[in-house]
């Protein structure tokens, strides 16, 4: 979307850019899981600590970076915080044992924490209510590019080359991006800011937050749907390699099939919007999720995995973008914050889930895993849905 004539913002290409590696670095691992399990000599539940440990801080300091963005500038948070996500990624390609890997991962996962909130809450402050989820519809597309080429990207290196390269690859990439976003804001003022300086204090907007129903049901929601979706698709890539022993490039673009989807929705989010409404998108959102965990669980054909994780992102899209929308409405005054808020619930639920469904994994299978996913995410979307309408 081009900028209004006589304002200036940062594109939202150069944003997406941001977003899109620090989304390939996240999901990079889901098909590499198996291998970095056989390397160092562990379960596949034990070595998805590394995703915990990533997906934790990254929730944790979404409460950091919110109200620390409100105060000096989310652009300036945003290019310091993209510098050391860049050297620690780099960082992973040389770790000589699982537990230096987990610390890093837990170093990365902290400074990206910056990026996508803070971009969201940037994009909230400079597009108008009614044109800002086809803004956010477009910088989502540069996200899920990271998911489809993520997937793809850890599936050929794993097969081909090592799973150490990409590491290595990413973070001289996120070094290139590091240098568009400086460049972007030394031309960019930050004028959404507050002044004052981050102290004990800095908490209290988030109690202010949570007392407010409507806040509290999206906060709800979203942590709900991360340790459900996220936490049973971390699995999803040792379970084709488990179950129908495919070659890991295969499943790398396999599991892309999500971003897929999530790339549907954001060329087609003004007419799903016009046609189904917020609701519509929720509760149509949450029936795709499930009947694809479902699907996958109980069918024995791997190549239905294909359609079935498309649809599978196509409705995580329709029903988190709706969130992610209104999360971006609940403090107009501190959108850094109040999206702080947001996405540290929804990592939070990412990376305990990600933890709990690792012992179901490691004691009942998959199967069960994906089971209980489809019917708490269905059960989830009526929630919303009813909730919203009162």
């Amino acid at each position: 979307m081009p900028d209004k004539p006589g304002k200036t913002r940062v594109s939202l290409r150069v944003l997406g850019a941001a977003a899109f590696i620090v989304v390939a670095d996240a999901r990079v691992i889901d098909p590499l899981l198996h291998i970095i399990a056989d390397e160092f000599n562990t379960g596949v539940g034990g070595a998805a600590v590394i995703i915990s440990a990533y997906t934790i801080p990254y929730g944790l300091f979404q409460l950091v970076y919110g109200p620390l963005g409100d105060r000096i500038g989310k652009l300036k948070v945003m290019t310091a915080a993209m510098l050391a996500f860049a050297v620690g990624t780099a960082m992973c390609a040389a770790v000589p044992n699982l537990t230096i890997l987990t610390l890093l991962r837990f170093l990365t996962g902290m400074v990206a924490a910056a990026v996508i909130p803070l971009s969201l809450a940037y994009i909230g402050d400079s597009f108008p209510y009614e044109e800002r989820q086809a803004a956010l519809g477009q910088y989502l597309g540069a996200l899920v590019l990271g998911q489809i080429l993520g997937g793809s990207l850890g599936g050929i290196f794993g097969e081909y080359v090592s799973w150490r390269d990409i590491f290595g690859l990413l973070g001289i990439v996120s070094l290139a991006i590091t240098l568009m976003m400086w460049r972007a804001t030394r031309r960019v003022s930050d004028e959404h800011h507050q002044q004052g300086s981050v102290g004990l204090t800095t908490f209290q907007p988030y109690y202010q937050l949570i007392i407010q129903p409507p806040a509290r049901t999206i906060i709800i929601a979203v942590f709900i749907e991360g340790f459900c979706l996220f936490g049973a698709f971390a699995y999803l890539g040792a379970f084709l390699r488990d179950r129908y022993h495919l070659a890991y490039v295969a499943i790398g673009f396999m599991l892309s099939g999500f971003g897929v989807g999530g790339l549907i929705y954001s060329r087609c989010v003004r007419w799903l919007v016009s046609r189904l409404g917020e609701s519509g998108l929720i509760g149509i959102g949450g029936c795709l999720m499930c009947i694809s965990y479902f699907l996958i669980a109980v069918c024995q054909i791997w190549i239905l995995f294909i359609p079935l994780s498309i649809l599978m992102g196509l409705g995580f899209y329709m029903m988190h973008g709706t969130l992610q929308t209104l999360a971006t409405e609940l403090a107009p005054e501190a959108r850094g914050t109040a999206v702080g808020l947001f996405a540290f619930n929804l990592f939070m639920g990412q990376g305990l889930g990600a933890a709990a469904f690792g012992r179901v994994v490691d004691s009942s299978g998959y199967v069960p895993c994906f089971l209980v996913t489809g019917v708490a995410i269905a059960l989830l979307s009526v929630w919303i849905v009813k909730t919203k309408s009162r």
